[in-house]
């Protein structure tokens, strides 16, 4: 894996918003580097170079990769700092394994405790994602849908774990949305998932949910290994 460290030009001049502290503007940094695959897992963190790439001294750089770390999106590898992690195949899995469970809980409970202008809302994304032309517009309202029901399930622990496991989402890369016909097959799946929530039925509701997720487990380890999931 190489270890390239540099951020792209765009950004580079980018300065802390109003209200912003230097170690806040420095991690918010670094984190939309990862996202955005300007960062990729497997590249070396170094504080020196980033520092300099980013106009600031060390100590924000340090404070920042180790809140990083935290996330999960970096990890220590001495003797030389950190590196973004990366994701074998084995964490793949433990991943969706926990993402199915979470989007199942959080489908289930939403069928059981959403109100009426909460469906109302479910029901408008799903609209949204069915008119969605491209990769990118499609992963938006998945994404949105995902945190609408998750808002739906009235449960702030299943919304501080949730929040969580999406910290270690923004390693994948590229939406399994651009895989041919994903489009139209997880819309169906979406579509599935807030029938059921909207007819209250948490059983239909949360299978639905974690099928969506298991499809896309499937598609995800084929993008980034070549085969199939187990």
């Amino acid at each position: 894996m190489a270890e390239n460290t540099r951020l792209k030009k765009p950004g580079l001049g980018a300065v802390p918003e109003a209200g912003d502290s230097l170690p806040e503007f420095v991690y918010g940094r670094l984190r939309s580097a990862i996202r955005n695959r300007e960062l990729k897992p497997g590249d070396r963190l170094r504080e020196t170079e980033l520092a300099g790439r980013l106009g600031v001294s060390r100590t924000p750089v340090r404070e920042a990769l180790k809140r990083l770390e935290a996330d999960g999106l970096t990890r220590v590898a001495p003797p030389r700092g950190f590196v973004v992690t990366e994701l074998t195949h084995a964490r793949v899995m433990e991943l969706y394994a926990m993402r199915e469970v979470l989007a199942g809980v959080a489908a289930r409970f939403a069928a059981e405790q959403s109100s009426p202008m909460e469906i109302q809302t479910l029901q408008e994304l799903i609209a949204q994602q069915a008119a969605a032309k491209d990769a990118d517009a499609a992963a938006r309202l998945n994404d949105a849908l995902r945190a609408a029901i998750t808002s739906a399930a009235h449960n702030e622990y299943l919304t501080r774990a949730t929040n969580s496991l999406n910290d270690a989402l923004e390693l994948l890369g590229r939406t399994t949305y651009s895989v041919p016909g994903r489009i139209r097959s997880g819309w169906k799946e979406n579509k599935r998932v807030v029938e059921a929530i909207a007819r209250g039925n948490g059983a239909a509701a949360e299978e639905a949910a974690r099928l969506h997720v298991r499809n896309a487990a499937k598609l995800r380890v084929q993008m980034l290994f070549g085969k199939s999931a187990r």
